[in-house]
């Protein structure tokens, strides 16, 4: 698996520990501090601070370098949206998966109108991994419509597609945002926007992987995923 020349040369620590704090940070209900005692007890003196900006650092990469192992989605979607507190406010993560509950893509959005569903239209239109979608299954929402409307128009949607307002059908979504949910409240919300964006990239891409999203990788094989993730930086795991 062939990638870029990998970011994490040159480190102060080793690449593989570097990984490994980003992975089970944004695998597993840890804090920050969660993570420094569990280095310290094993002799490593990282700081939380420093596994913070290493998150911040890999997180996004990891999300960018995953995308072209990723299954294809199905054609039918379903989009919805989970709240995530950032400071003292609550912002939207707008969240797309199939039927079968495989995410396709996702966005956070200071606001829940007609333009973030429109631009969220637009970024899940942009994945690599997505079949063109025959219906959209949203809750019923006033944004959706007019959001939904305007796309087709635009043809960034396929003129074809169809638009489900009926709750039910969001089922898998709404059990889906669960783990999403669990993992903010673990890290005791984010303090701004751009820190909350890349670091739900990391929890979204290791949840992918955990529903068996990437290729011939089963989703409860933690040590072929720790290996997969080490191989998309080129670094022995």
């Amino acid at each position: 698996m062939k990638q870029n020349k990998s970011p994490i040369k040159w480190r102060h620590f080793e690449p593989s520990l570097i990984l490994l704090c980003v992975r089970w940070y944004c695998r597993y209900s840890l804090s920050y501090r969660d993570l420094e005692e569990m280095m310290r007890e094993r002799g490593l003196p990282v700081d939380h601070t420093t596994v913070w900006r290493w998150v911040q650092r890999y997180a996004p990469e990891i999300n960018r370098r995953l995308r072209p192992y990723l299954k294809m989605s199905g054609t039918s979607y379903r989009i919805d949206e989970t709240y995530v507190k950032v400071g003292t406010e609550w912002k939207y993560l707008y969240r797309a998966v199939d039927s079968a509950g495989n995410t396709i893509e996702f966005m956070l959005s200071a606001k829940r109108d007609v333009s973030a569903a429109k631009r969220f239209f637009k970024k899940v239109m942009r994945a690599d991994h997505r079949r063109l979608p025959f219906t959209i299954g949203t809750d019923k929402h006033a944004s959706y419509p007019e959001a939904f409307a305007a796309s087709v128009k635009e043809k960034v949607l396929p003129f074809d597609c169809k638009l489900r307002r009926m709750k039910y059908l969001n089922n898998v979504i709404e059990q889906d945002h669960r783990f999403i949910r669990r993992r903010w409240r673990a890290a005791q919300c984010f303090r701004s926007f751009h820190t909350a964006e890349r670091t739900l990239e990391g929890i979204e891409s290791l949840h992918m992987m955990r529903k068996g999203q990437v290729k011939r990788l089963g989703g409860r094989d933690a040590a072929g995923q720790a290996k997969f993730v080490a191989s998309l930086f080129g670094v022995a795991a």
